[in-house]
């Protein structure tokens, strides 16, 4: 089975999401393909697509959102997972699972939507986002929680493989 692991990401935290899910996904069987929602990734080539993107003030990044909804046709027929990373902190914040997951949760049919804590650097940020996480008080710090991505990964496997036992 042929799974594409497509996520937008502005800094590297969300791809590194993305390739840590694919990561696992090999690990249970499976002969997944990572690549960006700008490049070549077609989701008709694919048994089954894993899509994610980083959320900025709510909203999934433009070129994830142009993603699904050219491809809209083709990733309602197949089963597809959507994620989103943002949420910094401790606690947790924004704590709300933003507009955009959660309507294409519908829109494409989606089997799931998971919400992962993020990263935030400033040594990586332009002007503008540093003025705003500034205003909001964002922490620094690497809110990511690698096991409970590959726990995530294994359920998405066992739901493409049957009920078998996946690797871990």
């Amino acid at each position: 089975m042929r799974v594409l692991v497509t996520a937008a990401s502005r800094h590297g935290s969300t791809a590194e999401i993305a390739a840590a899910l694919a990561a696992q996904l090999v690990r249970c069987g499976l002969d997944v393909t990572v690549k960006p929602p700008d490049g070549d990734a077609d989701p008709a080539e694919y048994d089954a697509v894993v899509l994610g993107s980083a959320v900025y003030t709510g909203r999934w990044l433009d070129v994830a959102r142009t993603f699904a909804q050219e491809h809209w046709y083709e990733l309602r027929q197949r089963p597809v997972w959507l994620f989103s990373s943002g949420p910094i902190g401790d606690p947790l914040q924004p704590v709300e699972e933003g507009t955009d997951g959660a309507r294409l949760l519908g829109a494409l049919g989606a089997r799931g939507h998971r919400v992962f804590p993020g990263r935030l650097d400033r040594a990586e940020l332009g002007f503008a986002e540093t003025i705003i996480t500034r205003m909001i008080r964002a922490p620094d710090g690497d809110f990511r929680d690698f096991a409970e991505i590959r726990t995530w990964a294994e359920e998405i496997g066992r739901a493409l493989l049957g009920a078998r036992e996946v690797a871990r």
